[in-house]
């Protein structure tokens, strides 16, 4: 396969990935974890992104309820992207194994640390569990999701995957590192998070235009369709865990709600998740920047009118 005039530039940007990859290096117990457990008195999700503000009939103990709510589930999506992140990464390291071995590189240090990420996310939930009300249920399934996402062509997988990369960022500097009112054990978990997928969402870029070199005008055409149902995919998990979640919270709330108080409560949990999962991504101005100049002006029109829904409904 021929190389683009880029490629050493590149080279160059996925040997800096490697320096900091080994520089942020984290161990879950050593470094992180450090024994604590979490702190119940405390928020777990910030206002901003889960858009408690918008249910001022909860007391302050429900709203802090609401945000471990939103935020077990935040914990509980990563571990689920980083599966299908996870495998499509190895695949990608397949083809820089008789090649550009620092590109090989990286890519390996970056599978390595999307599975100590899984591994973190499962802990996780074990330790979060026995501190809330039961009945809390994570409805989709990591390995069903995964074949599902990685039955799609590369370019569009590495368009949903350069997205889910670069809101993880725009959360944690934006809403999560500015929060003093946090849990620290669950404001630290991103914080270590967000050390390394800085390095991952580089690569994905990288990666992604590396793909998009190799399509022609049609295979990208019916990429950018691919990429649409993928973000569709996504919306579905969104609905049915929104739905799943806003129950559970009307359910452990300590107290009884009206019909339109649940009503509202499910609502604004759906508006809250499509901004977490879809809008905040597709939004992101980095992520438009890599976007715009692979795709026409018709195929971004198409984008949009997809998405229109759905970021109508999460900026509500």
């Amino acid at each position: 396969m021929m190389e683009s005039t880029d490629s050493a530039v590149n080279t160059q940007r996925y040997a800096k990935c490697i320096e900091v990859s080994k520089r942020v290096r984290w161990d879950i117990d050593r470094d992180l974890i450090r024994n604590r457990e979490f702190d119940f008195s405390k928020k777990f999700l910030p206002d901003g992104l889960s858009k408690v503000d918008q249910l001022p009939f909860l007391s302050a103990d429900q709203k802090r309820f609401y945000s471990q709510v939103q935020g077990r589930t935040y914990a509980n999506i990563f571990a689920l992207v980083e599966r299908f992140i996870g495998a499509k990464v190895t695949d990608l390291c397949r083809t820089h194994a008789l090649g550009d071995q620092v590109a090989f590189e990286a890519l390996v240090r970056l599978t390595d640390e999307e599975l100590k990420h899984q591994e973190l996310f499962r802990r996780l939930e074990i330790k979060v569990a026995p501190g809330m009300p039961p009945g809390y249920t994570f409805v989709p399934e990591p390995n069903q999701v995964a074949n599902a996402v990685l039955a799609a062509s590369t370019w569009a997988v590495l368009g949903l995957t350069c997205d889910i990369e670069l809101f993880s960022q725009a959360h944690y500097r934006s809403s999560i590192e500015p929060d003093d009112a946090l849990d620290p054990l669950w404001k630290d978990v991103f914080l270590f998070h967000w050390r390394e997928e800085s390095q991952h969402a580089i690569l994905d870029e990288l990666e992604w235009q590396r793909e998009d070199a190799r399509l022609n005008d049609e295979q990208r055409d019916v990429a950018v369709d691919e990429l649409i149902g993928l973000v569709g995919a996504v919306d579905g998990i969104v609905q049915m865990q929104a739905k799943a979640d806003a129950a559970y919270f009307a359910r452990a709330a300590g107290r009884q709600f009206s019909d339109p108080e649940v009503e509202a409560i499910h609502r604004t949990t759906l508006a809250a998740y499509r901004w977490q999962y879809i809008t905040s991504g597709v939004q992101d101005p980095r992520f438009l920047g890599i976007l715009s100049p692979m795709i026409t002006a018709a195929q971004g029109a198409r984008i949009s009118t997809a998405l229109a829904p759905i970021v109508g409904s999460s900026m509500n």
